[in-house]
This record gives C-alpha cells, sequence and structure tokens, in this order.
C-alpha cells in the first residue's frame, strides 16, 4: 500500500502543484554551504580550470602566430628586389624608399598605438593590424605601379607596427608570471619567420613562375593570425559588455602615460635604438664584407643566414633569463662582449674564423629579446607598458633607419670595413653604457609621480 504522504507527493507533480525544491543550505552571509563532499564545487572548478588552461594555450598559440607575421613581409622583399624593380618597374629611388619604409613605418604608426588602445581592445586591434597585413601583401603583388606598391606596403607594415607595441603588453595582460617565457617564445616565432622567409621567397616564386607569389604567400600566414584572435576578441568583448557600468581602474580608463616625458622612457628607447641601428647595418651589408672577404655569393648568404639561426634558441632563453634575474647587467656587458669580439674579429680575420664572428653576432644580437622582455619589466600597468612599447619602438626604429644607410655611405666613401665596423663599436657603447642604466628594476610610473 503506497504511503499517503508518496501518493500526495505524486499528485501534486503531476498537477504541477509541487513546491519548488528546498534551495540549498546557507550560512549566516547567505552564502551557500558546500554541498556534502564538495563534488558539485570540484566539478565547478575544474571545468573553470580546464577553460581557462585551453583560453591560456590558444592566446599563446595566437601570439606566437602574429610574431610569426612581424618580419615576413620584410625579409621575403630583400632576396626579390630585382625581380619587383623589373617587373613594375621601379626606380632607384623607389626602391630604396621600400626599404626605409619598415623603419618608418615602424616608428610613425608604433607611435599612434597607444591613442588606439583607448578607444579598442587590445585583441581587436590585433585581428585588424593581421587583417591590413594581409590585404596589404595582397595588394602590393596585385598592382602594376611602383607607387601603389610603396602604398599599399605601407599597409602591410602599419599592421606590424600596431602588433609590435601590443605584444609586450598582452604577454603583461594574459601570462603575468611568465613574461619571460613567453616573450621568448614570441621572440623566437619572429626569428623563424624572418628566416623561413628570406629563405623560401625566391624558391616558392621560382616554383610558381612569379615573384607575385612569392611575396603575396605569406599573406596566407597573417589571415591564420587574424583568424586565431577573432575568438579571443570576441569573449574580450564579452567580457566588456559584462562589466559595463561597473568602476573601471584608471590604467584602463583612458589614463595617459607619457613615456617621452620620462627618463627611463629615453634611456630604453636609445638602448632599443643602439641595437636595432647595429642588427639592422649587419642585415643589410654583413653579407658584403663577407664576399669582400672572399666567400663567394652563396657562402656569404649562407653566413648572413647562419647568424639568423643561431639567433633563434637566444631568443628563447634570453627574456627567460632577463625574467628571473634582479639586474639585468650581466646580459648586458654579456651582449656586448660577444659583439665587441665578433667587430674586432671581422675586422682582424673575416675569412678563416667566420664561423666563429657569426657565432659571437648572433649572442650579440641577444640584445632584441633582451629589449623586448625590459620594456614588459619596466612598467607596472597595462597602459604603462603600451606607451612604454609605443615610444622604445617608435624612436627606436627611427635610429635604426640611419644604420643601413650611415654603413653603407662609409663603405662607398673608404671602400674597406674599417670606418663602418668602427661606427657599429660606437653605437655598442652607447648601447652598453644605457644599457647599464636601466638594467636594475625600475618602474615606468615611479618617475611619473
Amino acid at each position: 500500500m503506497t504511503p499517503p504522504t508518496a501518493l500526495a507527493t505524486r499528485t501534486a507533480v503531476r498537477t504541477g502543484t509541487a513546491p519548488a525544491p528546498a534551495p540549498a543550505p546557507t550560512g549566516p552571509a547567505g552564502d551557500r554551504l558546500p554541498d556534502p563532499g564538495g563534488r558539485g564545487r570540484h566539478r565547478a572548478t575544474h571545468r573553470q580550470q580546464v577553460r581557462s588552461g585551453q583560453g591560456a594555450l590558444l592566446v599563446l598559440a595566437a601570439m606566437v602566430l602574429v610574431a610569426l607575421n612581424l618580419r615576413m613581409a620584410i625579409t621575403s622583399l630583400g632576396p626579390l628586389l630585382d625581380e619587383v624593380r623589373t617587373g613594375l618597374p621601379m626606380s632607384a629611388l623607389q626602391a630604396g624608399v621600400v626599404t626605409t619604409l619598415p623603419a618608418l613605418a615602424f616608428a610613425a604608426v608604433g607611435s599612434a598605438t597607444p591613442w588606439l588602445v583607448r578607444r579598442f581592445s587590445p585583441p581587436r586591434l590585433l585581428v585588424a593590424a593581421m587583417g591590413a597585413l594581409a590585404l596589404g601583401q595582397l595588394l602590393r603583388v596585385a598592382t602594376g605601379d611602383a607607387w601603389l606598391f610603396v602604398a599599399t606596403s605601407a599597409l602591410a607594415l602599419a599592421g606590424i607596427a600596431v602588433a609590435n607595441v601590443l605584444l609586450p603588453m598582452l604577454v603583461r595582460q594574459y601570462f603575468p608570471h611568465r613574461i619571460g617565457l613567453v616573450t621568448g617564445a614570441y621572440s623566437m616565432s619572429l626569428t623563424i619567420g624572418a628566416s623561413v622567409a628570406a629563405g623560401t621567397a625566391v624558391p616558392i616564386a621560382h616554383a610558381a613562375g612569379s615573384w607575385r607569389v612569392g611575396l603575396g604567400f605569406w599573406a596566407l600566414v597573417a589571415v591564420a593570425a587574424a583568424v586565431l584572435w577573432v575568438p579571443i576578441a570576441w569573449r574580450s568583448r564579452r567580457r566588456a559588455a559584462a562589466a559595463a557600468g561597473t568602476p573601471r581602474p584608471a590604467a584602463a580608463a583612458g589614463v595617459r602615460i607619457r613615456a617621452g616625458r620620462t627618463r627611463l622612457g629615453w634611456l630604453m628607447a636609445v638602448f632599443f635604438g643602439a641595437q636595432s641601428f647595429a642588427a639592422y647595418a649587419q642585415m643589410g651589408w654583413l653579407a658584403q664584407l663577407f664576399r669582400d672577404a672572399g666567400f663567394r655569393a652563396e657562402t656569404a648568404g649562407l653566413l648572413l643566414a647562419g647568424v639568423t639561426a643561431v639567433s633563434v634558441p637566444i631568443a628563447m632563453v634570453m627574456p627567460t633569463l632577463a625574467g628571473r634575474m634582479t639586474s639585468l647587467r650581466p646580459l648586458v656587458l654579456g651582449t656586448a662582449l660577444a659583439s665587441g669580439l665578433s667587430y674586432a674579429g671581422l675586422l682582424w680575420s673575416p675569412y678563416d674564423l667566420a664561423l666563429v664572428w657569426m657565432v659571437l653576432l648572433a649572442l650579440g644580437q641577444g640584445t632584441f629579446p633582451m629589449a623586448l622582455a625590459m620594456i614588459g619589466l619596466r612598467a607596472r600597468t597595462g597602459a604603462g607598458i603600451v606607451s612604454l612599447s609605443a615610444f622604445t619602438q617608435s624612436v627606436g626604429y627611427l635610429i635604426a633607419a640611419v644604420g643601413p644607410l650611415s654603413v653603407g655611405l662609409l663603405y662607398g666613401r673608404t671602400g674597406d670595413w674599417v670606418a663602418p665596423v668602427g661606427l657599429l663599436v660606437v653605437a655598442l657603447l652607447v648601447q652598453t653604457g644605457v644599457g647599464w642604466s636601466i638594467a636594475r628594476p625600475r618602474w615606468i610610473e615611479d618617475e611619473l609621480r
């Protein structure tokens, strides 16, 4: 026989008059008490951890893919420049503008990025930046006019300039406890992208029978990066909408931090500029130095590519070391010593010990990933990182633009490498002195008080 209470309960359920389930027990302050054994809470926590881990992996993969794009549009052009000049056709002036354009675009557009960050979320900006990069690369291979080629190249480089500034800030935002490791990962990706594009642009062009394919192919990588950032940007927008109406911290509310009004900002810019001055000069003229030493053109090109190849693991390790050290002075002095020895060796015995000088040059170029890591380590807030990154790279790339030009002028006037290498030594001394000053912990926000 069915008990009366059970019968009444079934009747209430069938007729829809059953009372609402009793609420979960709560504590004195209204907080829900854990269920017996805490199984529901543990399951929810586990789901949150899984989603958080998957989100972090997606962001990391997206950052690495963006970094892969940051030099491809530049290094793929150099090996095909003769074909481009013939195919358009392009004058010597226009070719000179194209080769100088990267540093100028990085300086001009990079300085405007903080203004963009105050109006749009960084993930959405990265989607737009990669879209501009892809579109610029496609348009420049579709045109038959030299000046349109220059203009569309500027569009592509504008996308790179925005991403250059944003990545250090995004590293700090998404991976605050892994700044060195993640900076190393994207620095290594940048180096690999530069090397791969430089080494395969010509074979791709030959296989397709057109220089346009050799240059336009890399737009596919930019499209992939943009697609990967779309879900991140969408989640960022939804979080921003959910948080609408709540007070925002000062750094996120559009407070302006002017790195150009601080001593640290200028020191960082000069440090970045001095190392970029030397790096761009080496990329432009090192192969010619090896050819003058007696190497065939193919071997000289391989030695230059070897510098990039050796730089790949250094780009991964250097930011990690920087993130773990209280003072970066050992790294500043170590990279300076490697560069100084390589310069001396290139003047003393460039042929017999070329491999040694190649490795030392790569060690010296570890200053670049170290400088990128320092941007994230010398600011406490996202606004500070964006401002410092924009100012450092804008001024630094203006300085870098002078490197290949000045070395080329000295080489053309003197006919040997003593004066050009001497100029690189002067840049190295400036880099080391400034690096010594900013190697110990300090933050840009403190200089604004």
